[in-house]
């Protein structure tokens, strides 16, 4: 049993992360195996719609310069995946939005391969636009047949500052309960 999380904010060690690790909490101590990946802050290519995903039908994408057909493969891996992004002009980091657009073309033309995995979004705002973050990551989750866990409140917490949402303690409490309901739904379900 394994979850995974992808931190899309370049900022390490920021808010997102936070969030991201709260939440990694109780699966870890659940018993199952966790792993945290940053993918903000480093170039990370959009989709150039060539289909060569569709041709080949290898699991990957045919740019491999980057870092996202290992997150690929780690989410073909994984029963979870918790994907997380600051919001950026009420939108995810450019860094997210590539990996969702390239990986949910690459497993939808490979025969569904995120299809029954478990999927959540967390997501860090200022003061506006997290629920629409979450919207467009859970857009993604649904269109790949993945299972979207509910939790005490949306999955966001307010912070602009390093170590911010330190101080949204409801942010933390819906952080842990998602943990949990995430533990629960991976043993569940294996």
């Amino acid at each position: 049993m394994k979850v995974i999380a992808i931190n899309g904010s370049p900022r390490k060690g920021g808010n997102t992360e936070i969030l991201l690790n709260k939440v990694l909490e109780p699966i870890k101590e659940a018993g199952i195996e966790t792993e945290l990946i940053r993918i903000g802050g480093q170039q990370v290519r959009g989709c150039t719609a060539c289909y060569s995903c569709l041709e080949n039908k290898d699991s990957k994408c045919i740019i491999n310069t980057d870092i996202v057909n290992e997150c690929i493969g780690k989410i073909i891996d994984a029963d979870a995946v918790i994907l997380g992004s600051p919001t950026y002009f009420a939108g995810m980091t450019s860094e997210m939005k590539a990996l969702i657009d390239r990986a949910g073309l690459v497993a939808k033309v490979n025969g569904d391969l995120f299809a029954r995995k478990i999927g959540a979004a967390v997501v860090v705002n200022r003061k506006g636009g997290a629920v629409n973050v979450m919207d467009s990551i859970n857009h993604m989750f649904l269109m790949s047949r993945m299972i979207v866990p509910g939790s005490t409140y949306w999955n966001f917490g307010v912070g602009m500052d390093k170590g911010d949402v330190e101080n949204d303690s409801e942010a933390l409490a819906n952080m842990k309960d998602l943990g949990e309901t995430i533990a629960w739904l991976v043993k569940k379900i294996r």
